[in-house]
């Protein structure tokens, strides 16, 4: 596999875009490395990234007033949780036995199929086999003698 370097493309307004150009020349970097670095940060905390301008930030760690991290983060009842777990196991139990049974169906519906092949009379392979026999007549006892 080739480690190929792709492009990403997108549109944002005038006012975006000259925001974003003024944080390169601050920075005294391109465009695009300001969205390099953006995707590799990214990419490197796994989406869970917060861009916050940097006095709110230099605020924040200032006054520790700002516990909360990115992402934020919920605390569920460990019920819950045993409740989440127990209805997955059933839930798997019900897929194998879903399958189970549709291994059963198609192994009945072949069965049925073999055995329909050999037990199958086609009326046109009657007519003709058996021309020396006898032939009958419908009618009463009575007519026999």
């Amino acid at each position: 596999m080739s480690n190929k370097n792709k492009t990403i493309s997108f549109r944002v307004s005038q006012e975006k875009f000259e925001t974003l150009r003024g944080i390169a020349e601050e920075r005294d970097i391109s465009l695009s490395a300001v969205f390099r670095d953006y995707v590799d940060l990214l990419v490197a905390h796994d989406g869970q990234v917060e861009v916050v301008p940097e006095h709110e930030l230099n605020e924040a760690t200032d006054t520790e007033e700002t516990t909360e991290s990115f992402p934020p983060k919920v605390e569920v009842p460990k019920s819950f949780v045993r409740e989440h777990e127990r209805l997955e196991l059933e839930a798997d139990h019900l897929r194998e036995q879903l399958e189970e049974h549709k291994r059963y169906v198609t192994q009945l519906r072949q069965q049925l199929d073999e055995h329909d092949q050999e037990d199958i009379v086609q009326l046109e392979d009657l007519d003709g086999e058996d021309d020396d026999d006898a032939s009958y007549r419908i009618g009463s006892f009575d007519d026999l003698d």
